[in-house]
């Protein structure tokens, strides 16, 4: 099976793996929209006695805070690096979180319908084949259950707003960390998700003030948005 990675992208994330639980790091964005989407998950499917499945887990972040609500939570990533960190913070939090180096679609072959929640959260837009991403986390939900995504818009003010100004201006991430060619529209998403039996349910916005250094969600989906989708039975 092809990995549907790109190894220049899991370089550039595994050179800052060990910084992935400093929320004064590269990673800070991640840590303070952790606890919005973290709301956001639970709301839809009430985490606690779920069989939850994070798809691009990273170093754990959202791992950990669904193990946090009462999920039992696998994490899979495909870089080393990042899930040596997540292991080895698992020591200090004393959470318990699965965590595999495999990717969604090595896994679906393996063990297809198997969870009741599946979320992949600012992953779709690292990867060669997004829609392959979809189709794999649709086949690893069991009917019914809930799968979660969140990426960024593909327009001229997420360009401004995702790659010149958090990138640039605001320096909020690493220079290079979005490549704009690779940002999915809702409607590209949308179509993806029913192609494979996925049934949209919810599309929000997250937007940042960088007067307050405050996110939101609400309905301004123009830059990063989050969709929850339910699996067809």
């Amino acid at each position: 099976m092809m990995i549907n990675a790109d190894q220049k992208e899991l370089e550039k994330f595994s050179q800052l793996a060990h910084r992935w639980w400093d929320p004064g790091s590269d990673f800070k964005p991640l840590h303070d929209i952790n606890p919005l989407r973290l709301e956001w998950i639970d709301r839809h499917c009430q985490l606690a006695g779920k069989s939850v499945l994070d798809v691009g887990c990273g170093g754990g972040l959202l791992s950990e805070a669904m193990c946090e609500r009462g999920a039992t939570v696998t994490g899979i990533d495909l870089s080393e690096k990042a899930l040596s960190v997540a292991r080895l913070h698992l020591l200090e939090s004393g959470r318990q979180v699965d965590y595999r180096q495999v990717s969604a679609e090595e896994l679906a072959a393996e063990q297809g319908s198997r969870y009741d929640v599946v979320t992949c959260m600012e992953m779709l837009e690292h990867v060669p084949d997004p829609a392959s991403t979809v189709a794999a986390c649709a086949a690893l939900a069991k009917p019914g259950g809930h799968v979660f995504f969140s990426t960024i818009n593909r327009n001229p003010k997420a360009y401004l707003f995702a790659v010149i100004g958090a990138e640039y201006v605001l320096q909020m991430l690493p220079k290079g960390t979005h490549d704009y060619a690779r940002f999915i529209k809702p409607s590209e998403l949308s179509r993806w998700l029913r192609n494979v039996g996925l049934d949209p349910d919810e599309l929000r916005g997250m937007t940042y003030n960088p007067f307050t250094q405050h996110y939101a969600l609400g309905h301004d989906t123009d830059v990063n948005y989050l969709l929850h989708s339910i699996k067809n039975v």
